[in-house]
């Protein structure tokens, strides 16, 4: 297997830091990013790598990042958009004026995305999203309120976010897949991890509750990753699709279609843009 480099968002802890640990003695080259410093570079000095730190409650930091990025590598065969989190009951709004799971979630890997995409192309790389079975249990997705501001609950924005990521899968490789870089999505399995400590989310208790004792280990959940990572997008897998342990997998009714995805994408376009 040749040695790929492989970009890791939210690698410093959980499936996207085990993830990076099984990848770098597979071979690989890996770049953990994230938003703790001293966690990040923990990871970085395990796996014996260079590492970036990047809020993506701040739009200017992905900017930077992607900047970084492009500066440090002539290739990049792997994007993992692996960075995310749950919020409390309360709505919040970033400085950059969007919803706070919106943009954590998907609006900053969007944009990190974006800012790659040539690099990708070039490299005939592959972007892997980190979703969530939270795509069909909790999303209830209206195109016109991406923002949250109508009946806010942070497990369905949560959702919400977790299919707004596959739509996002579907049509970049739509887009690009001709041309040599390709999507897909996964869900990693319910971790027990730091994931979700904040206070009035519905997945709480299940995540940091007496239940977390039965939950899969973070290198359970990195697996799927792992493969989609080492793997060749179209000979190894499909692509454009959502993987649960290694497989294809059925996501919300609402993904596969080819004209929301479309919407979803030109709104968040013109809202990195406007």
């Amino acid at each position: 297997m040749a040695p790929k480099t492989i970009v890791i968002t939210g690698a410093s802890d959980g499936v996207g830091a085990a993830a990076a640990r099984r990848l770098a003695a597979d071979g690989h080259h890996v770049v953990p990013v994230g938003r703790s410093l001293e966690k990040t570079a923990a990871v970085a000095e395990d796996i014996g790598s260079e590492y970036f730190t990047a809020d993506f409650a701040d739009l200017s930091q992905v900017r930077s990042l992607a900047s970084d990025l492009l500066q440090r590598y002539p290739r990049i065969d792997v994007l993992a958009n692996n960075a995310g989190a749950i919020f409390g009951k309360e709505r919040q709004v970033t400085a950059d004026g969007h919803e706070m799971t919106f943009q954590v979630n998907y609006l900053a890997p969007f944009l990190l995305t974006r800012l790659l995409t040539n690099r990708l192309l070039d490299s005939r790389g592959t972007v892997i999203n980190t979703s969530s079975a939270a795509n069909r249990l909790f999303a209830k997705l209206d195109i016109t309120d991406l923002e949250e501001q109508r009946n806010y609950t942070p497990q369905r924005a949560y959702g919400n976010s977790k299919l707004e990521q596959i739509l996002f899968t579907e049509e970049f490789d739509r887009r690009y897949r001709a041309a040599g870089a390709t999507s897909t999505a996964f869900h990693p399995g319910v971790i027990a991890s730091g994931f979700s400590s904040a206070e009035g989310s519905a997945m709480r208790s299940v995540y940091q509750g007496i239940l977390g004792r039965f939950l899969q280990t973070p290198e359970k959940g990195a697996e799927t990753l792992v493969f989609l990572a080492e793997g060749t997008p179209g000979a190894d897998y499909p692509t454009g699709g959502y993987f649960v342990r290694s497989k294809p997998a059925r996501a919300n009714r609402l993904a596969g279609d080819h004209a929301l995805a479309l919407d979803l994408w030109n709104r968040s376009v013109a809202m990195l843009e406007g």
